[in-house]
């Protein structure tokens, strides 16, 4: 894919953020596909149950940040973006600061992209042990 095709997808994904920003519920879900989950160390939730905690104010995010450069793969009408993300979230009255590796899977549907799939893990710093002579 061209590179104005990959500015176009890294566009959508930073308004992705932007949205998840603003902590409303419909217009965050305008980038999912129906079928959409998320996998993350606690396990697999859909698009209802993710939206049903923003639309309920008991998730909130007040940062989302990328860090550097995405990885953007493009297979046909599916797309992956892969990308480091800081971001501040609250739930159930508690603050939670991240720092993930995501990899959201976008498919090509209705003319535009969708995510249908992300994948998040924590990022760790490397640790290098001091090496024995």
């Amino acid at each position: 894919m061209s590179d104005q095709e990959k500015a176009a997808l890294t566009a959508t994904a930073d308004e992705w953020n932007v949205a998840m920003c603003s902590n409303d519920a419909e217009r965050i879900g305008d980038f999912m596909a129906d079928d959409w989950v998320i996998v993350s160390e606690s396990g697999v939730s859909t698009k209802a149950e993710f939206l049903g905690f923003v639309a309920s104010g008991d998730l909130t995010h007040s940062a989302m940040d990328r860090v550097g450069n995405a990885r953007v793969r493009f297979f046909g009408d599916v797309a992956l973006f892969t990308t480091r993300i800081t971001n501040t979230a609250h739930y159930d009255g508690r603050q939670y600061d991240a720092d993930e590796w995501t990899t959201d899977v976008f498919a090509r549907r209705e003319g535009r992209w969708r995510c249908v799939l992300s994948h998040i893990t924590p990022a760790v710093e490397a640790k290098i042990e001091d090496a024995e002579p």
